[in-house]
């Protein structure tokens, strides 16, 4: 069977939508016994050997002819067909509602393009690549690398939720010391059932609570907005929010003000948000806490993104590995320029 070039597609007569398309989900259907293939369609049948030619070009000519990431697709293609799948070409005429940025559309397994189910829309990337953070959330990237081994990453919609609330004091005296607050002799609610804060001494003297509560800036600042805590010493009388929120975009610019929004946002869900530094992130969640003595795993790492941001695949695959190797969940949360939450961005590893 030889193919002609028409545009971007390979036009295939004879029998070729009984042999092709029907049974075994290639191309489209043009009319009569026509089909119409993408070129990688039409590079994976010749390099398999179920296509004599196209246009007079064996598969090496082919790709030759083409742009130059037909390559990283062609690998995505030819993974995903011999793993058993059949998927088409993501483009109008095609399939029904494209993604603007997938590059192929999956079925599932016993399914094809005459279905409507759908199991993955695929993006092809190299490790090179720049991937806006704002073009996430409902497609798998398929990342090949220098040596093209493929990496899949799935990204969906994350919806953190817990039940972790607590009804809490107001006007607790605190110190607004360098990049921290401490309150001294704390309600035992804000650390054993808010788990607010870290003990400052582990050494309880019996008392069943820390003698003194150090509390990060971002902590320290939802507390401040919701009248919990108050400025003692030589901060007393000055609005506790507005010199925490002072102090703590003097330390880290506005990246603080985007972790303070995303903090929040986890606190009215429920969700109880730490520190995540030592994991490489801005928190480590907990969604149900019961007693800071009686902690179960926190679920998630989550990262504060600008909704702007750019990831590089190599990125994306060190923070993925990183949380599955201490069995959490990886999220992105992005933050607009007027503190507004854009998404919320799931990415996990994939094997199809």
């Amino acid at each position: 069977m030889d193919g002609r070039l028409r545009d971007d597609e390979v036009v295939v007569g004879g029998d070729a939508r009984q042999r092709y398309y029907d049974s075994s989900g290639y191309g489209r259907p043009l009319g009569g016994q026509e089909i119409a293939l993408s070129r990688v369609e039409a590079a994976y049948l010749l390099f398999k050997g179920d296509l004599d030619s196209v246009g007079g070009m064996n598969f090496r000519e082919l790709l030759a002819d083409a742009d130059d990431e037909i390559t990283t697709r062609f690998l995505v293609y030819a993974d995903l067909r011999d793993r058993g799948f059949y998927l088409s070409p993501a483009r109008d005429g095609w399939v029904d509602g494209p993604r603007s940025t997938s590059d192929f559309v999956v079925y599932p397994r016993g399914k094809g393009p005459w279905d409507d189910a759908v199991l993955y829309q695929v993006r092809v990337v190299g490790e090179r690549a720049d991937v806006p953070a704002d073009e996430l959330g409902d497609v798998v990237l398929a990342v090949v690398d220098e040596e093209s081994e493929i990496t899949y990453l799935e990204t969906d919609r994350a919806d953190l939720r817990g039940s972790s609330e607590t009804d809490l004091p107001r006007g607790v005296p605190a110190d607004l010391l360098d990049d921290r607050v401490l309150i001294w002799d704390p309600p035992e609610v804000l650390h054993q059932r808010g788990f607010y804060g870290q003990s400052l001494d582990d050494h309880d003297g019996g008392r069943n609570r820390p003698d003194a509560l150090q509390l990060s800036l971002v902590e320290a600042a939802y507390l401040a907005d919701e009248g919990v805590i108050s400025l003692s010493g030589d901060d007393e009388g000055t609005d506790a929010a507005t010199a925490v929120r002072e102090r703590g975009r003097a330390v880290e610019g506005q990246r603080f003000d985007r972790r303070r929004r995303i903090y929040r946002a986890l606190r009215e869900r429920g969700v109880v948000p730490k520190t995540g530094f030592k994991f490489g992130s801005d928190f480590r969640t907990y969604a149900d806490v019961e007693s800071a003595d009686d902690l179960g795993h926190s679920e998630c790492l989550v990262r504060v993104l600008p909704t702007d941001h750019v990831f590089s695949p190599r990125d994306l695959a060190l923070d993925v590995r990183l949380a599955h190797g201490v069995r959490k969940r990886m999220v992105f949360a992005l933050v607009g320029p007027d503190d507004e939450i854009t998404d919320w961005i799931s990415v996990g590893r994939l094997t199809p």
